[in-house]
């Protein structure tokens, strides 16, 4: 039988912890869009039946050129929040309990501790900073003009062909590894409504918080993580 009109829902009378600021969802989907324009106009320039279809290859190199650029800037800008730049402590810092989540992700079984990020997370966050680093930096060399602006080569000189061939070599490679990895992430969250609703809308459930991030504390702030290494119990975890 269903609940009367007036009667909230369930999800609706549980209680709710902040977990994102709305700075850092602006930060995160400017920088999905970015990433999303990168990728779909490398699809354009590779891909022949998106060559085809889209046409003005010309267009989607100068698209392609100008979101890669811009990759990084959201984060740059972001880190005027005081709240992002918390959030980016948190992720540089691993523990014990980041190697037992691990562990237990592994063997798929155990316990998880995990703060506000769990250590798949942490890692996923320093690879795709890592690997959006070397992607701007192999798509600079590529751009033809730019070596001899910062004077790597001499004003008329051609860029090395080998610069250009190994270049393009990573710069290929690793965007396809990106796009995997990305397909990975975006599966994981559609496999979490919570986690989805977290980064919409900055709040989530805190049933959900306590059981998939118990060493995090959200009501105190910046302190809000227990000592590294500790269960929800104080307990050193086993190794």
């Amino acid at each position: 039988m269903p609940p009367p009109p007036d009667a909230p829902s369930a999800a609706a009378a549980r209680p709710r912890v902040p977990r994102f600021t709305p700075a850092e969802h602006r930060v995160h989907q400017a920088t999905a869009a970015l990433m999303a324009v990168c990728v779909l106009t490398a699809g354009c320039l590779y891909l022949p039946f998106l060559a085809e279809l889209v046409g003005r290859r010309a267009l989607m190199v100068t698209v392609h050129e100008c979101s890669g650029v811009l990759l990084p800037v959201p984060l740059l800008l972001g880190l005027f929040s005081r709240a992002l730049r918390a959030d980016l402590t948190r992720l540089n810092r691993y523990g014990p309990h980041d190697r037992r989540w691990l562990r237990s992700a592994l063997r798929r079984r155990g316990g998880r501790p995990a703060g506000k990020f769990n250590a798949g997370q942490k890692l996923y966050a320093a690879w795709i900073a890592g690997a959006v680093l070397v992607m701007l930096g192999t798509g600079l060399l590529m751009w033809s003009t730019l070596p001899q602006a910062l004077g790597l080569v001499r004003a008329g000189t051609p860029v090395p062909l080998v610069w250009r061939t190994g270049a393009t070599f990573v710069h290929d490679w690793l965007a396809l590894a990106v796009i995997l990895v990305i397909a990975g992430h975006v599966g994981k969250a559609y496999g979490d409504p919570e986690s989805r609703r977290g980064m919409r809308t900055g709040w989530v459930d805190a049933r959900w918080a306590r059981r998939e991030h118990p060493l995090w504390r959200p009501e105190d702030g910046e302190r809000g993580e227990r000592a590294e290494g500790q269960d929800p119990q104080g307990h050193q975890p086993r190794s």
